[in-house]
């Protein structure tokens, strides 16, 4: 018997399921995967956004008139 039917006898119905981190969170690998993939796009776009409005204002500004440069 190979080892994948003796672990699907031992977890019965519990086999094929995604396991918690910790057995007091209710946070499975899949979703925290998931949180760290949409945490990291979403701070690439606010450094994208920060390096955007600094270019407005330091260069773009100035150019209108808004900002005096000295």
């Amino acid at each position: 018997m190979g080892e994948s039917k003796r672990r699907k006898e031992a977890l019965k119905e519990d086999y094929g399921k995604e396991q918690p981190i910790l057995s007091w969170l209710p946070i499975t690998k899949g979703q925290s995967e998931s949180f760290i993939k949409w945490t990291t796009r979403i701070s690439w776009l606010g450094i994208g956004l920060l390096i955007a409005g600094w270019v407005t204002v330091r260069f773009v500004g100035p150019s209108f008139g808004w900002w005096e440069v000295n």
